[in-house]
């Protein structure tokens, strides 16, 4: 919970229940990371968006609710608060996703948790298609750097907003997973959505 959010916890009362301040907040430029926690079937996730489009999306079986938050504070601003309604859209397109209707992500991306190479490496992967898979010597090339394989392995293990830029479809050479930075099972799982045993490399 931020510093705002506990502040306007404190002085509400129990016969008073916290209003959806996300909307005055933002108008008065108080207002740069909103956020919520989602339901899926990968288990919770929370999802961040600023005015550049969606920056952060993590899965909070792997990752503490406190520290995504503190370091959103600290990499992009401390005005944070959690707005529910301004997370409807990544919402709705989860949902279609997870329930097989959509193949494209629509949300904008604001790249601003990466830099240099690794932001080279996920706005190659962006680009892959559902349906499509990848290896990790061909993103080092996309980048620029076809012998950074490893390097590009730990760009995708830091992706800062899995699922939408789809790390979980970057295979080994030789067609093994690789690794995933919320576990097999769930890139497993993402597969899967995707009818993983008709995938094709590009």
């Amino acid at each position: 919970m931020t510093e705002i959010e506990q502040e306007l916890r404190r002085t509400a009362s129990a016969d008073d229940p916290l209003p959806d301040l996300s909307g005055p907040a933002a108008s008065a430029r108080l207002l740069d990371v909103a956020y919520a926690t989602l339901d899926s079937p990968l288990g919770p996730l929370l999802v961040a968006t600023t005015p550049r489009g969606l920056i952060r999306l993590a899965y909070l079986d792997h990752a503490d609710e406190d520290a995504v938050l503190e370091h959103l504070a600290v990499a992009v601003s401390p005005r944070i608060m959690a707005a529910p309604r301004r997370l409807d859209e990544p919402r709705r397109e989860l949902d279609e996703y997870f329930a097989g209707r959509r193949k494209r992500f629509g949300l904008p991306v604001d790249w601003g948790l990466t830099r240099g190479f690794a932001r080279r490496i996920l706005q190659a992967t962006a680009k892959i298609p559902y349906g499509a898979t990848a290896t990790y010597k061909q993103m080092a090339a996309q980048a620029g750097s076809p012998r950074a394989s490893r390097a590009a392995g730990n760009a995708l293990g830091s992706n800062p907003i899995p699922i939408v830029v789809p790390c979980h479809r970057i295979l080994h050479s030789g067609g093994g997973l690789g690794g995933y930075t919320g576990g097999l099972e769930k890139k497993r799982l993402l597969l899967g959505v995707e009818g993983y045993s008709t995938l094709k490399q590009p």
